[in-house]
């Protein structure tokens, strides 16, 4: 009887490991801006280099709205954000008083709908106008989550927390004022913090407290800034790093306090985020397209002592990733690739995408070998991540002509990728050949 107890017992515990595989199937999570550690890198393999409306398509599925937040993934549902009521087209605006926000859960293997929650704006809003103030919308920020929760940053209207089931726990103002060009930085979790780049909103940098959504910290300061900030691992200790107009700053993320700061971007004003690799900083930004790479741990003024190197290349928008000692980005409007050697900021290619991309407002991602960038409105371009230059692809989806303007999720054997229309699951081997 005891055996078989065990036994039973035994059984109990596999069922249960088998049912968590089940539920977190096909692939790992992506839980922010970039996925993992906001870097843009993804460990995957067979991922798919071609696609089109049918081939390579495991699922569609449309959203009630237009947005350019990322989606995120995690276990077996895909979350993301999008805008409807107001400024869905540039002709017919409409009335910004019916401007609603939504929060989306989609079945992570059917795409099925699973739940939709709508949020009232709070107005005024940014007015929605033709040229670059049409390019952003009103669903920018991607969702961040610590796997129990959703952390969502509409803007002026605040950022919210919500469970799993989109039931809404706290929501928090972080400022009221707004800008032509949108709210746009994605939120980053550190410990028992939910930290936003307010920029926009108050000038700032914020930390919340994740359980209640009070303010743990605020930064002042922060002007004309819409980048993400992300957590670099200096060493000693943890970095709260942003890029800001003609300064790179790091902040401690327990209490806000600048670290250290040095020479930045050159520009009123500044859109990429940075990235880190062994505990070097690296940020590109700026209308004269600068890129800087920086050793973090230091203290104050650091634009002497940790600089490692600055080269005259970059992006206004997009942001780099880092693969294998080198920098790859795309120019959000010259159309071509760029790759820097990352150890000494030397130029090793500067190549032109065919067909001419147009604009590339998405920031690229490494997965499989290969380097993924989404244009707005000429498809998704595939690369090889190597410091020698070769497209492998580009894919356009012949039924959705609508703009594409997020960073592309990876999870497992499949990219996740949404457009103002829908959102697709991609994966090798799905769909009509």
């Amino acid at each position: 009887m005891r055996n078989r107890l065990y036994r039973l017992a035994e059984y109990g515990i596999l069922a249960c490991v088998l049912l968590a595989r089940a539920d977190a199937a096909p692939g790992a999570d992506w839980t922010g801006f970039r996925g993992p550690g906001g870097l843009g890198i993804a460990e995957a393999e067979n991922l798919p280099v071609t696609w089109d409306s049918r081939k390579n398509i495991v699922w569609t599925q449309e959203l009630p709205g237009p947005g350019t937040s990322s989606p995120i993934v995690l276990g077996s549902r895909v979350y993301l954000t999008c805008y409807s009521g107001y400024g869905e087209s540039v002709d017919d605006p409409g009335d910004m008083a019916d401007l609603v926000r939504h929060v989306v859960c989609l079945d992570r293997t059917t795409g099925k709908i699973e739940w939709s929650k709508t949020f009232p704006a709070r107005m005024p809003e940014s007015e929605y106008r033709r040229g670059n103030d049409s390019k952003h919308g009103y669903a920018s920020s991607t969702l961040a989550s610590d796997g129990e929760r959703l952390y969502a940053f509409f803007g002026i209207s605040g950022v919210y927390c919500l469970d799993l089931t989109g039931d809404v726990v706290w929501s928090t103002s972080v400022g009221s004022g707004t800008h032509g060009w949108g709210s746009a930085t994605s939120p980053v979790l550190f410990e028992n913090l939910v930290i936003v780049n307010a920029s926009i909103e108050s000038e700032s940098l914020v930390a919340l407290d994740k359980a209640t959504g009070k303010v743990a910290w605020r930064a002042p300061g922060i002007r004309r800034c819409w980048s993400s900030p992300i957590v670099v691992d200096a060493g000693r200790r943890r970095e709260v790093v942003l890029n800001v107009p003609n300064r790179l700053t790091a902040f401690d993320p327990k209490t806000g306090q600048e670290l250290w700061y040095c020479d930045g971007i050159p520009d009123g004003y500044v859109c990429p985020s940075v990235i880190a690799h062994d505990g070097v900083v690296y940020a590109i930004g700026g209308r004269k397209n600068t890129a800087i790479a920086v050793r973090a741990g230091g203290r104050g003024d650091v634009t002497r002592s940790h600089v490692l190197w600055t080269a005259p290349r970059g992006s206004n928008v997009s942001s780099p990733v880092y693969v294998d000692g080198h920098l790859y980005w795309c120019h959000e409007s010259g159309g071509f690739a760029i790759c820097l050697d990352a150890g000494s900021g030397e130029i090793v290619y500067q190549e032109r995408l065919d067909p001419r991309p147009g604009i590339v407002y998405s920031s690229m991602v490494a997965a499989d070998g290969k380097l993924y960038a989404v244009s707005q409105e000429r498809g998704t371009f595939v690369l090889a991540a190597k410091p020698q230059f070769e497209q492998l692809a580009v894919n356009v989806f012949d039924d959705d002509g609508t703009r594409a303007n997020a960073s592309i999720a990876v999870s497992g054997n499949q990219i996740i990728l949404r457009t103002d229309q829908a959102v697709y699951c991609i994966g090798e081997g799905s769909g009509q050949r």
